[in-house]
């Protein structure tokens, strides 16, 4: 006897257990979809979150004074003959594919070549690009504290005179939401394309 009422007990519960699941995977169905990006996915990291260095007006700057742009910032230096002119080319062309979104996207220079690339050579650097993308400066002490910050790499290579020496450096990309949060590490060599479509989705 206890047996069938055992038996009806859970017969009477499996409606109920089966509408409390099919819920939670209702539930689950509607949360939100994870962006695909092309880029790394590195949203939450606790590095790269800001910066602090002057521009070519001497001007402190921070991520703060992006708001409400896309930024993409790169570690480079003006006498770069291949990855940083690419790179900078890259963003500019896909600002301008963007259309009007396009004016929501900017991009953030960092040399880490403060010996050479002075704000006049920065300035006009960034002009030959977009003269809308912003230039960092900082002194060498500034440049390795931030670099450190945002793990990059950077190394001066000596060369046949003391000012035509060049340097080995990360060749990467950050870029920021909107808001000013850290979200994509773009590799070199993904393409404008793959870039312009990761930004479409920080943008909506």
């Amino acid at each position: 006897m206890n047996t069938i009422n055992s038996i009806a007990l859970r017969a009477g519960y499996m409606p109920a257990i089966i509408a409390f699941c099919t819920f939670l995977l209702l539930l689950t169905g509607c949360g939100e979809k994870k962006p695909e990006f092309r880029s790394v996915d590195i949203t939450g990291a606790e590095y790269a979150k800001d910066f602090a260095l002057p521009d070519v007006n001497g001007q402190t700057k921070t991520m703060a004074d992006f708001k409400g742009k896309a930024v993409v910032l790169f570690f480079g230096f003006a006498q770069c003959p291949d990855v940083c002119p690419t790179t900078m080319a890259e963003i500019a062309s896909v600002k301008k594919s963007l259309g009007k979104d396009g004016e929501k996207v900017t991009a953030v220079f960092v040399t880490v070549d403060p010996e050479r690339d002075t704000p006049q050579v920065l300035k006009a650097y960034m002009e030959s690009f977009d003269p809308s993308f912003t230039a960092l400066r900082g002194t060498p002490e500034q440049t390795a504290a931030l670099a450190k910050y945002f793990k990059i790499y950077y190394k001066k290579v000596e060369g046949k005179s003391p000012t035509s020496y060049t340097i080995d450096h990360t060749a990467a990309g950050f870029v920021y939401d909107p808001q000013g949060k850290l979200r994509l590490y773009t590799r070199y060599g993904m393409g404008a394309q793959a870039l312009a479509e990761d930004l479409k989705i920080l943008l909506r």
